[in-house]
């Protein structure tokens, strides 16, 4: 009885997935991705502007910090991203075993990954905070809130896994309970344990570490409720070393993307760190308004990854060149009308978070420079989800390293010492802007190869 309910919940879905206008298909799941982007970006935010009343050194830690956020989401998205990817193909060819056994294996991998984290953050605390960018005034908070992040690393990196999984199997509003669940308990606890109770920046670090343990048992509850095709169990961990290699190697240009976030992330306050405490703040917060905006467009794209995933194992392959540019449109669109609007108020934006006279004059700039370089990111979004999701995973890893890494890091070496401040403020405006047109050759060809091989048939 249970295989017959299970199959026909796999027929359904499989129709789902195949037959739904891509448009609407991509909306269905690309709406509660963006709402969970955005939610849990509001509390990262909400933490910014929490930590931000203690004053400018503590801001800056919130900027700090981020970097080690960013590398423990790096294995997350690793483990998530590739095994999503490899489980909605699967479950495009109706191969469900195998799609249970990734998911078990990613989901293992995760935690074991996010306690070597903990354990290793933990013994190296004050040099972690210190490689992250953080200044001698700055380190006391960095370090307060570090260790809260990473008592709650192994819970972070799973529930990373345990999200995907649910999107690329189309179950994208399963995921936004999880996730904005925990987003919505953690602005609650920032305003308790701060604002309240005035426990400082160990208020924030205690409601960022419960509200992500809450998040995981939500989201892994959805699996043990029987929500999901794939099914999590330790015994269906694989033996075979390969797969956990292909999880690894479909997943890695999200390792990358994370991975270097983080390291730009460091170099971007190192830079910062010259000219004082209000640039390192400045930029924390530019950073983190520009991530919020950002996220539409990275939600819609993330919309279109299990359709085009999904599609592309089910060898329809005029259904993911549909989806690349309706996403393509899509986040042009959304992402074009919060530049306009934007770049009129970057004072405001940035005075709401820290009202230090330095600080918004540094931010500002910066963030009026940003606000230009959403207008280039959906193309390289859209490209990326698209190789990724597809197992192009070497033009995805060179893809996804452009942003952060290749162009970035030189850039705002470059840039920093021969512009001085203004250099850092518009350094990712320029690496945006240099990796649209990288994109743009190997987008191009892929798309017109999408457009000339029939449905059905093995693609060249």
């Amino acid at each position: 009885m249970n295989e017959e309910k299970t199959q026909e919940q796999s027929n359904t879905q499989y129709r789902k997935m195949t037959e739904t206008p891509v448009s609407k298909l991509i909306i269905m799941l690309g709406i509660p991705t963006t709402i969970s982007m955005l939610v849990t970006n509001i509390y990262n935010m909400a933490d910014t502007y929490f930590v931000s009343q203690i004053g400018t050194s503590a801001s800056g830690a919130v900027g700090v910090v981020f970097g080690l956020m960013a590398i423990i989401q790096a294995f997350g998205f690793m483990f998530g991203h590739g095994a999503g990817s490899i489980i909605s193909r699967r479950l495009g060819a109706r191969d469900l075993e195998s799609a249970s056994r990734f998911a078990s294996t990613s989901f293992v991998s995760s935690l074991a990954a996010g306690a070597g984290i903990t354990v290793f953050g933990l013994l190296f605390l004050e040099p972690l905070v210190r490689l992250l960018g953080s200044t001698e005034t700055i380190l006391p908070y960095a370090k307060t809130y570090a260790a809260f992040i990473l008592i709650a690393a192994p819970f972070m990196a799973s529930s990373c896994v345990l999200n995907n999984i649910l999107r690329y199997e189309g179950r994208a509003a399963f995921a936004m309970i999880g996730l904005t669940t925990g987003g919505i308990l953690n602005i609650f606890g920032d305003w308790l344990l701060m604002d309240c109770l005035h426990f400082g920046v160990e208020g924030a670090g205690i409601s960022t570490a419960v509200s992500q343990l809450i998040s995981f048992f939500i989201l892994l509850s959805m699996f043990l409720r029987g929500k999901t095709q794939s099914h999590l169990s330790f015994r269906r961990f694989t033996r075979d070393p390969g797969e956990i290699l292909l999880i690894c190697k479909t997943g890695f240009p999200s390792m990358v993307r994370q991975g270097l976030s983080s390291i730009s992330t460091m170099i971007l306050n190192s830079e910062a760190r010259i000219y004082g405490d209000a640039a390192v703040a400045a930029m924390s917060i530019v950073n983190r308004i520009c991530f919020f905006i950002f996220s539409v467009g990275l939600g819609i794209g993330q919309g279109f990854q299990p359709v085009a995933a999904f599609n592309y194992g089910a060898r329809k392959y005029k259904r993911v060149r549909g989806g690349f540019f309706f996403t393509l449109i899509a986040g042009e669109a959304l992402l074009g009308c919060a530049a306009v609007a934007g770049i009129f108020f970057t004072a405001e934006f940035v005075g709401f978070f820290r009202d230090d006279p330095e600080v918004i004059a540094i931010g500002s700039v910066a963030l009026a420079a940003q606000m230009i370089a959403l207008l280039f990111q959906p193309l390289s979004i859209c490209a990326n989800m698209m190789f990724q999701s597809i197992g192009k995973n070497g033009v995805a890893t060179f893809l996804s390293m452009l942003r952060s890494g290749l162009y970035f890091i030189p850039v705002i070496l470059i840039l920093s010492r021969t512009m001085g401040l203004f250099g850092i403020e518009i350094s990712q405006t320029v690496a945006d802007i240099l990796a649209f047109f990288t994109t743009l050759p190997f987008a191009i060809p892929f798309l017109r190869k999408l457009r000339e091989t029939p449905d059905g048939a093995e693609i060249a």
